[in-house]
């Protein structure tokens, strides 16, 4: 299949999906519950915040549900490893208490009563389940001119930091959540840029794990290639404690039983992490054509070097190939598995036909258009229903994983004799325009391959442009999240630029 550009870089601006872990992180570890201690944010605060912020006054519309009652189950968790944190979950993952949409009508009542795998993880572990977050309808893989953070569920999610300006997707809700103080950590999901983007883009720390870390059972999926869920926070140590309560083997996701040398814990070990000595690949090409965005990334790379990195510039342009060979790869998992998830939910509650294939969501949408298809159209939909061709697919998956892994980011960190590689995530923010869809700066980052090959890929925040948050990304290879987590700690620890905080005003009043 050859796509244009447009479609092409609206696509792999955005999509997303994925979550599970295992019993034993759910006992207390060594030295958990000391570096969480003073960071503990109370759900009656997240709550009344939420209300506040979201409920009223800017009205962020990152939140579609939440549990009023979320402390008294806080106060119950005693010395647990989350002990009763409050977390927000991404609106395509299911939990028992509330419907899960994807932020379409077509599931406003799919109330399943089941959670997904890293839900249960996470409560075993002491987390407080407090709500369900706003997203990209179908998380971005509807149409090519969605506008990122918007869906018929939860309308358009705004950018704490100007609110009229976008906070990227699909997992919109949960990065603005985060950046917003909305709860101590969230969970996005990730197809090709929807946690980090997001992320990036809200000023946290978004972390997309290597596919297979986490289950994905009992998520709405677009893609077992490339999907999976991931934790969002204030900072990388919260991110991999998070991490640590979502991650581990389903015997109902097999993927999950192949990931060598699992570990329980990736905070042990993060305060020390050093940089001293390791190589870094810098991926020139891909800071992109925005100055301001370069000049950000010059001083993380000057704090790199202060960390004691030794940078290695990189010349590098991708296989553009790739990136036709994963959309077919994506279209064609998606009318297969939506189908699957469809025909697994129990019938929902209403007169409405519970939609059990691909070709009910189109006929739902087409039935409703005035509400559903009001901004932009199914164009995503409607190829895929039409992308049968098995062999083709096949193909087109062996092709895109290898390009992406082997001989993107394996050939890369063995020829340059490197350990990781960097560059910026995004650009900052564009104005929300839900006539035109997404504007968004095509040029900056690197995410791509990492996501098509189901490689880590962790954004911190590095700085602003015209307090705009900017992220910097570390990729690493396949399995290497611990790893990659500790380059995200000691460069945290070594940052000069000042943060941002969230002004909950429009961008545009600075400028008038």
């Amino acid at each position: 299949m050859t796509l244009n550009n447009r479609m092409l870089t609206a696509f792999f601006s955005s999509a997303c999906i994925l979550g599970v872990t295992g019993p034993a992180f759910a006992q207390e570890q060594s030295g958990t519950i000391a570096r969480i201690e003073q960071k503990v944010s109370h759900a009656d605060d997240a709550i009344e915040r939420i209300r506040q912020l979201d409920d009223a006054g800017p009205m962020l519309n990152a939140v579609i549900a939440y549990n009023p009652e979320a402390q008294a189950l806080s106060d119950i968790m005693g010395k647990t490893a989350l002990r009763g944190m409050p977390i927000l979950v991404k609106d395509n993952i299911e939990t028992i208490e509330w419907p899960t949409t994807a932020g379409s009508l077509a599931l406003k009542n799919n109330l399943t009563h089941r959670d997904a795998p890293l839900v249960a993880n996470i409560r075993a572990a002491g987390g407080v389940i407090l709500g369900k977050t706003n997203l990209s309808e179908w998380a971005n893989i509807r149409d090519s001119k969605s506008t990122s953070g918007w869906s018929a569920i939860g309308g358009l999610t705004r950018n704490p930091h100007a609110i009229d300006r976008n906070s990227c997707g699909s997992s919109s809700g949960s990065g603005a959540a985060v950046a917003a103080g909305f709860a101590w950590a969230a969970i996005g999901t990730e197809t090709n840029g929807s946690i980090t983007c997001t992320a990036s883009i809200n000023g946290v720390v978004g972390f997309k794990p290597s596919v297979g870390l986490v289950s994905r059972r009992h998520i709405i999926p677009i893609s077992s290639t490339q999907d999976t869920a991931g934790p969002m926070a204030k900072t990388v140590t919260d991110a991999a404690l998070l991490l640590g309560a979502m991650a581990g083997e389903d015997p109902q996701d097999a993927v999950t039983l192949t990931v060598p040398n699992r570990r329980l814990d990736y905070v042990a070990g993060l305060n020390e992490a050093s940089l001293h000595g390791v190589r870094i690949g810098v991926m020139r090409n891909q800071i992109g054509d925005n100055g301001d965005v370069e000049a950000v990334f010059e001083v993380a790379l000057a704090d790199l070097q202060r960390a004691g990195a030794v940078l290695v510039d990189i010349e590098f342009e991708p296989n553009g190939q790739v990136y036709d060979d994963s959309f077919t790869v994506l279209l064609f998992e998606l009318r297969e598995e939506m189908g699957k998830y469809l025909r697994s939910i129990p019938k929902m509650d209403g007169p409405a036909q519970t939609p059990r294939s691909l070709a009910d969501l189109i006929a739902f949408n087409s039935a409703n258009s005035d509400t559903e298809m009001r901004y932009f159209g199914q164009g995503f939909f409607q190829i895929a229903e039409r992308t049968t061709d098995r062999a083709a697919y096949e193909t087109a998956r062996t092709n895109a994983v290898r390009i992406a892994g082997e001989e993107t980011i394996d050939m890369l960190l063995a020829k340059h004799n490197v350990t990781y590689l960097v560059a910026p995530t995004r650009g900052p923010s564009w104005p929300n325009d839900l006539v035109n869809g997404d504007n968004f700066n095509g040029s900056i980052g690197f995410g791509s391959p990492s996501a098509i090959a189901g490689y880590p890929h962790l954004t911190v925040p590095m700085g602003a442009v015209e307090r705009l948050p900017v992220g910097i990304s570390f990729f690493g290879a396949k399995w290497s999240d611990y790893e990659v987590l500790q380059a995200g700690a000691a460069y945290e620890k070594f940052r000069s630029a000042s943060l941002p905080e969230p002004s909950f005003e429009r961008w545009s009043s600075a400028t008038e």
